[in-house]
């Protein structure tokens, strides 16, 4: 699918609630099932969880996010997608972290500007179609 025909379909949805990246030292992964993201690093472990899981666990929340899911299907290999994305909500002064799963992409934003980094993609999505 091209880039244009990515855009014009992103269909970006804000998923209800706030996500904490926190930082867990290397070997205390234990009961990670309810994360919804996991990323090893030499460091320690990323885990991606609902705000509420991390504090009732005792885990240090190192950035309160919203999440926002592209519902377009978007290829792994799909060109482009992930720096127009970026470049809007830059433009717009929000920062975001990507992950990229197998069916959509998700963004991650301050908790604060998940309203507003919806606004953005909306309009990127309706400009595409213009």
């Amino acid at each position: 699918m091209s880039l244009t025909a990515l855009l014009q379909s992103l269909r970006p949805v804000l998923n209800p609630g706030v996500f904490a990246f926190c930082s867990l030292p290397a070997g205390n992964e234990a009961a990670l099932p309810s994360c919804l993201g996991v990323f090893h690093e030499a460091e320690g472990t990323t885990v991606i969880i609902d705000e509420e899981e991390a504090v009732r666990r005792g885990w240090p929340v190192l950035f309160r996010a919203a999440w926002l899911t592209l519902t377009v299907h978007s290829e792994l290999e799909a060109v482009g997608l992930t720096a127009a994305v970026a470049g809007a909500l830059t433009d717009a002064g929000i920062s975001c972290n990507v992950v990229a799963a197998v069916n959509h992409d998700h963004l991650f934003v301050p908790a604060a500007s998940g309203e507003s980094a919806l606004r953005v993609l909306l309009k990127l999505q309706q400009d595409a179609r213009a």
